[in-house]
């Protein structure tokens, strides 16, 4: 399981186009061009619960047993073998090191009874034979890459199982979840198959850093212990349905164990990737191609700006769609406080009408969006109000191609 590549301490725009949330005195910095794809409805594939958990069981009995009960033969065990040596390392309970090959292990979780299984994309990258063992079972089967997408850390397998040996798990709301609400996780933390945690829900609208270096938004904080291994293993409400994939896991110090902070791919955002990884194999993501930054009254006071809300663009990447529709990034250099910032970009003020006040609301906005929408930019430029129509283009495969 990776660590989150972002930090709070991040320098300002050291993941400057890769999407990645950085602060700094009051800054955020996020390459808008990350965005998710929304292509169309995604049904719900997964066989329902016959009655909420909560709302089963003998008096007195553990909810987080009922759940476990309920839903831990729908956990899978993953095995990815590697020959070569992996090209990215995000410290997986046995990942391979540099320098070889070797298996990584992981968890995933049943979807339908077509065999499908959803996991991390970091779990079964580069994988040459992928192994998976449900629930229970002392049975591995043969399992196939279906579809990936490291925008979204995600990976569809096909296991070769019986329609008796598949026990889907049926996908909730992400966005019904609340600060405080009860979440369990299932997984293989350190490779010690079928483990239960149980915590809460942290925080909400918190986000992380994909491997393919752009960020994946409305991550769900918990407080479950997650630890490397539970890679791609469900994070479930007290109705016993999934809300989230376990991804990514915060720690302190040198250690790389669980320290109460872990985080989940919202299922909201799966929902919407299902049926293109299943039929497509991959997930086509709207690009805006601009960095920027959240103005805050104290930044536009210091840095004599002529708005105390919106965005300042930083950067636009070159023949990207912003570029193509003449937006104009910064072209002075200013430090404040050991932070380097441009000056003289655009400011954009409202996206379709909409005001925004900061980047987050942009990125909120693209992810809404699919590849070939048009979005009207207002934005203030020389202290005059101008608008922008950019056509949203499709996101780079990573945020080194991004760059070239």
């Amino acid at each position: 399981m990776p660590k989150p590549k972002r930090s709070l301490r991040t320098p300002f725009l050291s993941a400057l186009l890769g999407g990645a949330v950085v602060a700094a005195f009051g800054w955020i910095a996020i390459a808008a061009g990350w965005i998710q794809s929304e292509g169309g409805t995604t049904t719900t594939i997964s066989a329902p619960l016959t009655a909420p958990v909560s709302d089963r069981g003998d008096e007195g009995s553990n909810i987080v047993n009922q759940i476990y009960k309920a839903d831990g033969d729908g956990v899978a065990f993953i095995e990815a073998e590697s020959s070569a040596p992996a090209e990215q390392t995000f410290s997986p309970f046995g990942e391979p090191e540099s320098g070889g090959g070797g298996t990584a292990t992981g968890s995933g979780f049943v979807i339908d009874e077509q065999g499908h299984v959803l996991t991390n994309d970091h779990v079964v990258e580069g994988a040459d034979r992928i192994r998976v063992t449900l629930g229970a079972s002392d049975t591995a089967h043969s399992a196939e890459v279906v579809g990936t997408d490291p925008a979204t850390d995600l990976a569809v397998l096909e296991v070769e199982a019986t329609p008796a040996q598949l026990h889907p798990l049926k996908l909730g709301s992400s966005d019904a979840m609340e600060v405080g609400d009860p979440v369990v996780a299932i997984g293989n933390p350190f490779g010690l198959d079928r483990t239960v945690t149980s915590g809460i829900v942290s925080a909400l609208q918190r986000q992380i850093q994909a491997p393919n270096g752009f960020s994946i938004s409305n991550v769900i904080q918990t407080d479950a212990a997650i630890n490397p291994g539970n890679s791609g293993g469900p994070l479930i409400n007290s109705e016993g349905e999934v809300i989230g994939i376990n991804s990514q896991i915060q720690t302190g110090g040198s250690g790389n164990g669980n320290v109460g902070i872990g985080f989940a791919i919202p299922i909201d955002t799966v929902r919407a990737e299902i049926d293109q990884l299943i039929s497509d194999g991959q997930v086509e993501h709207a690009y805006l191609g601009i960095s920027g930054g959240t103005i805050t009254a104290q930044m536009a006071k210091a840095l004599n700006l002529p708005v105390e809300e919106g965005v300042i663009v930083q950067e636009v990447v070159a023949d990207g769609p912003s570029d193509k529709a003449g937006i104009e990034a910064g072209d002075t250099s200013a430090t404040i406080e050991g932070v380097e910032v441009k000056l003289g970009g655009d400011i954009i003020t409202a996206v379709d009408g909409r005001k925004v006040t900061e980047m987050e609301e942009i990125v909120e906005i693209v992810n809404e969006a699919e590849p070939g929408d048009e979005l009207e930019l207002t934005i203030l430029r020389d202290g005059e109000t101008k608008k922008a129509t950019v056509t949203l283009g499709e996101r780079p495969d990573s945020v080194e191609e991004s760059q070239e």
